[in-house]
């Protein structure tokens, strides 16, 4: 039985992510699994076995042949003329499909009047087909509900007004209004306005970044503060969806290596098993043995001997995994990604967007020495002023405040300037709080911002990237997945980078890296015998995930270079999902190799059955394409909610 399997993959655009402001990073997309009877291959193996069914009591109660005759020709239509279609396509190819071996072996059946055989085995095939065609579609699913998840429309400027648009009839020259708190929707140039933009998307940077006039911004990015006019810079062809579209339609010719193997020596087999056929049919023909006999133990041979449930084999498990994956919020590009996931020994993790969130979190609050505010002074004083504010450094202090119950005055007179902070009148007085000079920022600080009132400097407070929850629970899990604790590798400073380590369990620390750097140390494994996941999502994390045996990128705030060269994305950015998808790879092997043995241990059986003893023909069929309905079902067994363990 040849597979026409459909797997997603290869690039995904940075706007899968979801709006922070709209969805949670948690929030699953929406469901919408292709009902059973949507499927053709379905509906036909329906019809197959119902005209079956209502025959087999009027044969086997030996009424009249024109009563059930018409009805086992309606299941041998509905059921075979699909797969007799594609083994006469692929005929006319100088290829020889094992589909035409079975449709040959139940028309051969019914020539010498063993109708209700080759019935039986026109409906187990349909069927069959169909449990590959459900897979696939819930493959195509999972891919479908990631997209919900993408913009779709952007605000145009006519000389009328505004309309809105949908995002990929943008087109080059065309003037988008992108409001505070939304996404760009087109890489252009800012023309008009002024704020500061959350860049995480495209080059990992953990803050937002001050753009004005004359600055390039990106699809994708959110607009923290301002109103801004962007100017669209690229073509439509090159949209969202039109990349998607072609990126699916690329992955979709993947298939895995042992699949590849497989469909390599089927050929030869399926030649292989003509020619036997042909031998035990005029071997004994020869020897005068019985024409009826001859073609029946002949057909008999053809069934049992195809290498349907070998084929069957590899792409089920696969197909499962990756739509199981994909309805967790893991997008695996390829079936030979799937594989390789499962390889891996080590593994190799990026700091900033990776293990921690890249949104900010106070950790030191420094009133000035002999000052007349304490810590908890300091701290409430900064909230007030920034309350008003939506600036991730301003809810960061907030919440600081918030966290230890102190009481957060009513401020005045609020104003606040991109890239040099707010001023908020409180009590009466003006309190100002805004970026340090980088020589008062703390050990281990990725920012420092100064407070002063009416001028006189209170103290500092250091914000640094705030650790995901999951980080410690995914590299206990990644150690005893791989057997190796992993590495941490970051082109961040020492002291960040030894926080995260000690809050996560990770020993080997190598900060300071260049994107080469990390390539390298990837690579110096790699050498040593390793097979490597590296998890990053930044622009510098591009060349390790290409370097590295498999690579998962974090979608949420993931660069557009690192998605494309990632094996996967992790779009709802749960880091415990990558441990998880490691296992889920490792069980899709394992069954794999279940199926393969299963399927060999059938045919060796039935084949020599057949040759040396006497093996019925209902009993061939039953025995050979119970085992390739045997082995497609076991493949879908990681379609189950239970085969995702994040935990």
């Amino acid at each position: 039985m040849s597979l026409h399997v459909f797997l997603y993959g290869g690039r995904v655009s940075t706007t899968l992510a979801p709006a922070p402001q709209t969805a949670p990073a948690a929030a699953a997309p929406p469901r919408r699994r292709t009902r059973v009877l949507a499927l053709p291959e379905a509906r036909w193996a329906l019809v197959s076995l119902v005209a079956f069914l209502a025959a087999l009591p009027l044969d086997l109660g030996s009424a009249p042949a024109w009563t059930y005759g018409p009805l086992y020709a309606l299941a041998y239509a509905a059921g075979g003329w699909e797969p007799a279609l594609e083994g006469l396509r692929a005929l006319r190819e100088k290829t020889l499909d094992v589909d035409l071996l079975m449709i040959v072996a139940a028309l051969g059946a019914a020539a010498i009047g063993q109708v209700l055989d080759g019935g039986l085995l026109i409906v187990i095939f349909a069927t069959s087909g169909a449990l590959e065609a459900l897979a696939t579609a819930r493959t195509a699913d999972s891919v479908r509900g990631l997209l919900d998840l993408a913009p779709t429309t952007a605000t145009r400027l006519r000389e009328g007004g505004e309309e809105t648009v949908p995002a990929a009839d943008l087109a080059v020259g065309d003037l988008v209004l992108v409001r505070p708190g939304e996404r760009i929707g087109a890489d252009g140039t800012l023309v008009e306005g002024t704020g500061e933009v959350d860049q995480a998307t495209i080059t990992g940077e953990s803050l937002p970044v001050l753009k004005r006039p004359g600055d390039d911004v990106f699809a994708g990015t959110l607009n923290g503060t301002g109103a801004l006019r962007v100017r669209v810079g690229r073509d439509p062809a090159d949209s969202v969806i039109a990349r998607i579209v072609t990126l699916v339609e690329e992955a979709s010719r993947t298939k895995a290596p042992t699949q590849l193997f497989i469909e390599k020596i089927e050929q030869r087999y399926s030649v292989g098993v003509v020619v036997a056929t042909l031998a035990v049919f005029g071997i004994p023909l020869a020897f005068g043995t019985d024409l009826t006999d001859a073609l029946l133990r002949a057909m008999t041979f053809m069934i049992v001997a195809s290498p349907c449930a070998v084929v069957l084999a590899t792409m089920p498990p696969l197909l499962s995994a990756i739509a199981n994956a994909g309805r967790h919020g893991v997008l695996v590009k390829s079936a030979v990604a799937m594989e390789r996931l499962g390889e891996i020994d080590t593994a190799a993790l990026d700091k900033t967007g990776t293990l921690t969130e890249g949104t900010p979190e106070v950790t030191a609050v420094s009133p000035v020495a002999g000052g007349d505010v304490d810590e908890d002074a300091l701290l409430a004083l900064a909230a007030a002023a920034e309350h008003p504010s939506e600036h991730p450094l301003a809810r960061a202090i907030v919440a600081a405040a918030r966290a230890r119950g102190l009481h957060i005055a009513p401020a005045d007179d609020f104003t606040a300037a991109p890239g040099r902070g707010v001023t908020a009148v409180v009590d009466g007085r003006t309190v100002h709080v805004g970026r340090a000079d980088p020589t008062e920022g703390a050990a281990g600080a990725e920012t420092t911002v100064r407070v002063t009132r009416d001028g006189t400097p209170l103290g500092t407070l250091a914000l640094t990237d705030r650790l995901r929850a999951d980080a410690a629970r995914a590299t206990t899990r990644l150690t005893a997945l791989t057997g190796t604790a992993p590495t941490l590798l970051t082109g961040d400073h020492a002291a960040a980078a030894a926080r995260v380590a000690d809050a996560t369990g990770i020993t080997d620390v190598r900060a300071g890296l260049l994107p080469e750097g990390k390539v390298e140390a990837v690579r110096e494994r790699e050498r040593a015998g390793r097979k490597v996941l590296f998890v990053g999502d930044g622009v510098n994390d591009a060349p390790a995930l290409a370097a590295a045996h498999a690579g998962v990128a974090m979608g949420g705030a993931g660069s557009d270079l690192a998605l494309e060269t990632a094996d996967a994305v992790v779009v709802r950015d749960e880091l415990t999902a990558v441990p998880a998808v490691v296992d889920l790879s490792r069980r899709a092997r394992r069954l794999v190799v279940q199926n393969l043995a299963v399927a060999g241990v059938f045919i060796t059986v039935l084949v020599l059955w057949d040759l040396i003893g006497h093996l019925p023909l209902p009993l061939g069929v039953a025995g050979h394409e119970g085992s390739t309905v045997l082995v497609g079902l076991n493949g879908l067994r990681l379609l189950r909610e239970s085969a995702w363990r994040p935990e």
